[in-house]
């Protein structure tokens, strides 16, 4: 019996294969399903069952395109309504996989439809359990993505409650040397306390995770319901393209046209440019939001980008290119990729940042603040900045006034890059400057 964890840094994804007997079980595997084919190559063993543990929120899974290329079953809970060939896999079902067993255990409270594997051994005795996104490390999911989405929708104190009972009842009733993975780590939106490590198990996990210690239910609620992380746009629409089933990986991109010039871009189009920040400063198209690449291109992508909208990619290379757009389908948004353009420049350049001026004389600017509403609320950089989180920006410009320049900060100058874009895209009178990194030398003067 061996494990494997597969790892994207940039959506914070785990995906595992358990191997026994040459054959092969993929649990939550990723939009693109070359790793997971390349890793069976190289172990001489058969795919023989892709395992969902609900229908995920944060990224695109594989699990249908594996499915028509190796025919190997595709095992979900049959209360997600799945849209595509599936074999319902639900509490105590189990999966033969060569001398193991995988045990289904219904884990409602991240989603109403979650399922964990229990992975038997040759003894049949407990020795893993791949938790999905109901049990992380020193975190538990949160649930409030429910509500407006998916075959069955709960309100999210009404998930907490589920979530409650099922870590009590079934989760924490396991041995505690019982391997707990999960599918998320650090910096993953499915959380908001998530650990480090990318694995644990389960009677650490009742000494340390903060959500399983002893308390009341009530207690638990409040806790769990309490600063939660923002949702990006395209959670919604991910739910609903993986209860769907999602097509090819590398079709999808490779259909994707590729104009010559900037010329064939439609007037007043959404125009999203991966390139650095300097090489947008220095000159770029009108209209143009710089989301530069990054650890978390997608998220900040699937959170500026509404899913129903169509926009042109921009990047300096046909590498860079490669590399935003596969990370634009992991969550399902090459679907909305008009054209792409490789470019080193462009008709506007950005409005440098006076740090001295703005120093001296911070009353005659705007500012506005894009960090999270828990970073602002704990730590007010400026008390009569304007409050406004990026994901909810486009939606709020008209809350900020335009009789005063506008001076956009974040912590570290990754989101100010992307709300300074957006803002002078959509108040092209108005002079908006981006503080950038040099928000910690006003730190440190305030």
């Amino acid at each position: 019996m061996n494990i494997h964890q597969f790892y994207d840094k940039g959506l914070a994804h785990a995906s595992y294969a358990i191997i026994s007997g040459g054959q092969l079980a993929l649990i939550d595997p990723g939009r693109n399903p070359k790793p997971y084919l390349d890793f069976a190559a190289s172990q001489h063993a058969r795919i023989s069952a892709i395992i969902e543990t609900h229908p995920h929120a944060d990224f695109v899974s594989s699990h249908v395109e594996l499915y028509e290329m190796n025919e190997a079953p595709i095992y979900i809970s049959g209360l997600v309504g799945a849209e595509y060939p599936h074999i319902p896999f639900d509490e105590n079902d189990r999966i033969p996989l060569g001398n193991v067993q995988l045990q289904a255990i219904h884990t409602p409270g991240h989603s109403p439809d979650s399922i964990s594997i229990l992975l038997l051994d040759e003894a049949g005795r407990p020795h893993a359990v791949f938790t999905g996104d109901t049990l992380f490390v020193g975190d538990v999911g949160r649930p409030d993505l429910r509500e407006n989405v998916g075959n069955i929708r709960a309100e999210a104190r009404a998930l907490a409650k589920q979530l409650y009972h099922t870590t009590r009842t079934k989760l924490m009733k396991l041995p505690h040397d019982v391997l707990v993975y999960p599918t998320h780590g650090p910096g993953s939106l499915c959380g908001k306390n998530i650990g480090n490590d990318l694995h644990s198990t389960i009677g650490r996990e009742i000494r340390e995770n903060y959500a399983l210690q002893p308390m009341s239910e009530e207690a638990f609620l409040n806790l769990i319901l309490d600063q939660q992380p923002f949702v990006p746009n395209y959670f919604a629409y991910d739910v609903m393209l993986n209860k769907q089933g999602a097509g090819s990986f590398l079709a999808g991109i490779e259909a994707i046209p590729a104009l010559t010039g900037p010329q064939e871009m439609e007037p007043h189009a959404i125009v999203v440019d991966g390139r650095p920040v300097e090489q947008f400063r220095s000159g770029h198209f009108p209209g143009s939001f710089n989301i530069p690449d990054g650890l978390r291109f997608e998220t900040w992508l699937g959170s500026v980008i509404n899913p129903d909208e169509r926009f042109y990619l921009l990047a300096d290379s046909a590498d860079e290119l490669g590399k935003l757009l596969e990370k634009a389908a992991k969550i399902g948004y090459e679907r909305l990729i008009e054209a792409t353009l490789i470019t080193t420049g462009g008709s506007l350049q950005s409005i440098p940042f006076d740090l001295k001026h703005f120093s001296d004389h911070p009353g005659e600017y705007t500012i506005v603040d894009i960090r999270n509403r828990q970073e602002s609320d704990s730590n007010p950089i400026f008390q009569q900045a304007i409050r406004i989180p990026l994901p909810e920006l486009r939606e709020r410009i008209h809350e900020i006034p335009t009789d005063k320049p506008i001076a956009v900060h974040c912590a570290g100058g990754y989101r100010s890059a992307i709300g300074s874009s957006i803002l002078a895209a959509a108040l092209p009178d108005i002079a908006v400057q981006d503080i950038g990194t040099n928000i910690l030398d006003l730190e440190r003067a305030n």
